[in-house]
């Protein structure tokens, strides 16, 4: 006998849920609670990690203005050298990995 592998599979709990829309009602508003659930963004402010505070640390990087063989990309604006430029004949100053 043949069995049709893309029909979709029924269960003895498919077969049972023969429930009326009134017990379908009840039985939702008993499971439904009056307490909200806090979100977790809101939840995961209210957490400290140890040496998350940087308020007193001072950076030791030394930021160098962008040089003459240089440009910025109009996409992700990021400085790039000239040989990262996707088209040097062209007039958009466009990265190789944005043009990608």
């Amino acid at each position: 006998m043949a069995t049709d592998h893309d029909a979709p599979r029924r269960t003895e709990a498919d077969e049972v849920t023969d429930d009326s829309l009134a017990q379908l009602t009840t039985g939702r508003n008993e499971t439904q609670s009056a307490v909200v659930d806090i979100d977790e963004p809101d939840a995961a402010e209210s957490f400290d990690l140890p040496g998350s505070d940087l308020s007193g640390e001072e950076f030791t990087v030394r930021v160098l203005p962008k040089q003459s063989d240089e440009f910025t990309c109009i996409s992700c604006f990021l400085v790039h050298h000239r040989s990262r430029r996707a088209d040097p004949t062209s007039d958009q100053l466009l990265c190789r990995d944005c043009a990608g």
